[in-house]
């Protein structure tokens, strides 16, 4: 594109590279010139190469042209855990090695220090159902463990209850704060396990990452919605004048901001002084268009649901396509999150803050408290919530794997691709071998998303784990709706059948929960049965 050439153009007059094209440039390097590669080569005899099933295309070709044939490199990898694929890495280079490599001498490290042989059974299972691996078996010394505790929550604020509650019960036994994780598909699931975490005073923290409402998105969107109801919000104001970008540079803020001094107003207020001359002709004409934006949408969103209005700001912005132009992982996290905003916005009731402030400024001013609760710090003792990726190399002695749904894990745009499925099996198995002692799967069987509510099959996932593993916690409700064949395809019956196991964890008292319309009351027995098709 013309972009990427004026981008070049401009690097080769200043003579620098950006890190992506190093390895590149080295490998034009050795190629084109012999006496270069051969000095390299000479110098380095031994290659050493760890985390080998993330090499891209070009790290494996660079790696190639440095050894040469007259020596072997030894990699360190494992197929099974190669879940950079959005990135370029390339799991198959671990298969084209042996090929390109015919001398080398495969060692499979099988023994693990880490899990219970439960963990590990489950884990091996799941990892069997994608084709075309190296193929390895994880067994330990250690003892069995507790099996895999499955829970079918009624919905998302469920799932988070059953989790706090749980760990509440570990860390009431002499456990830490510190040996849960919980890990999830996508960054928008942290939501409503930071709002029910908060609500029930549980230490926490987001590992490698920001809070919900603490994501630049999502500050955003919401300098977006204060500027709806308060034009005078001058933080607002600034955050998203120019976001999506619309032509408005520094040198007229700078104008905007020094009319607001000078008469004592808002940047609002002066920005319509400063029209015309002041600004100069583009420059109003961006300024102009993006105060008739926000005049219009809050004429617009007068009478509509909160969840509605969310909605049709995101809409009217253009933040979700904007970031979904954003072809990166971090594009469509982004997109995600602003998605979840509706959720939150659906999910808010006005009656929990005893104000008689409309919905649009009561939730604004609920998510002013909220962000205000900061999260613990590293050093502190606290639960720690992460997405899969970020949980790789970690791990934890319980975890909790929450939101195994089709759709969500694995996400909904790898079902219908091999490749991209099997990458996401690998996920789930990264995430299972984090867990040291105790592993939970956790899913939904009602969850709101992008502010609708949906039903959702339980993750192809559970299915390809060993069922004689796996413990399943009944909820005591259950949304009335088909279910998926096999384990749970004659949940109607289940209650009259015998327990396999019995959980201690009663997701609520029946008594304390009315009848609603979808719903069908379970057994009105004291204790969650565990009853497998």
């Amino acid at each position: 594109s013309g972009c990427t050439r004026c981008t070049r153009k401009r690097a080769r007059a200043s003579g620098v590279v950006d890190f992506a094209e190093l390895l590149l440039r080295s490998f034009e390097l050795w190629r084109d010139q012999p006496a270069i590669l051969q000095h390299y080569r000479q110098r380095f005899r031994h290659v050493l190469v760890d985390e080998f099933q993330d090499t891209n295309t070009i790290q494996y070709a660079w790696l190639k042209l440095l050894v040469g044939s007259e020596s072997c490199p030894f990699v360190v990898g494992d197929d099974d855990q190669s879940v950079y694929g959005w990135r370029g890495a390339r799991v198959e280079n671990l298969q084209q090695f042996g090929r390109d490599f015919p001398a080398v001498s495969l060692f499979r490290l099988e023994q693990n220090y880490r899990s219970t042989g439960a963990i590990l059974a489950a884990a091996n299972g799941l990892i069997a159902n994608n084709a075309g691996r190296l193929g390895k078996t994880l067994w330990t010394s250690g003892a069995q463990g507790e099996p895999i505790r499955l829970y079918a929550a009624f919905n998302e604020r469920d799932e988070a209850e059953f989790v706090c509650q749980r760990i509440r019960e570990h860390v009431a036994h002499g456990g830490a704060h510190r040996d849960a994780a919980i890990l999830y598909r996508s960054n928008a699931q942290s939501r409503v396990f930071e709002e029910i975490f908060l609500a029930a005073r549980m230490p926490y923290r987001v590992y490698g990452g920001l809070r919900f409402f603490e994501r630049a998105e999502i500050k955003d969107a919401l300098a977006y919605l204060r500027l709806l109801v308060n034009r005078r919000d001058d933080a607002s104001f600034e955050r998203v004048v120019n976001l999506p970008t619309r032509g408005i540079g520094a040198k007229s803020l700078d104008v905007v901001r020094a009319a607001a001094r000078a008469a004592g107003t808002s940047l609002w207020e002066a920005t319509g002084v400063c029209l015309g001359e002041a600004l100069g002709a583009r420059a109003s004409a961006a300024m102009r268009g993006f105060m008739e934006l926000i005049e219009r949408l809050a004429a617009q969103v007068t009478g509509l649901a909160l969840h509605e209005q969310v909605d049709r700001m995101l809409a009217a912005t253009g933040l979700i396509e904007f970031h979904q132009r954003d072809k990166a992982d971090r594009g469509e996290a982004r997109a995600e999150n602003l998605a979840e905003l509706v959720s939150a916005a659906r999910g808010f009731g006005t009656e929990r803050l005893e104000t008689e402030l409309p919905p649009l400024e009561a939730f604004l001013a609920h998510v002013t408290l909220e962000s205000g609760e900061g999260q613990a710090d590293a050093w502190e003792d606290c639960v720690q919530m992460m997405t899969l990726h970020t949980a790789k190399g970690l791990e934890f002695p319980i975890v909790f794997l929450c939101g195994m749904e089709d759709g969500l894990f694995p996400h909904q745009r790898s079902i219908a691709n091999l490749e991209g499925l099997e990458e996401e099996r690998r996920l789930c198995y990264v995430g299972m071998t984090r867990a040291m002692r105790q592993l939970y799967l956790t899913y939904a069987e009602q969850r709101r998303l992008h502010g609708i509510d949906s039903f959702s099959q339980p993750s192809r996932f559970i299915k390809d784990t060993p069922e004689d593993l796996i413990e399943e916690v009944r909820p005591r409700l259950h949304v009335s709706r088909p279910v998926a064949p096999g384990r749970f395809a004659r949940e109607a019956g289940a209650e009259h059948a015998p327990p396999r196991r019995r959980a201690g964890y009663a997701s609520r008292m029946l008594r304390d929960e009315p009848s609603v319309p979808g719903m069908r009351l379970g057994p009105a027995s004291g204790t969650a049965s565990s009853a497998r098709a």
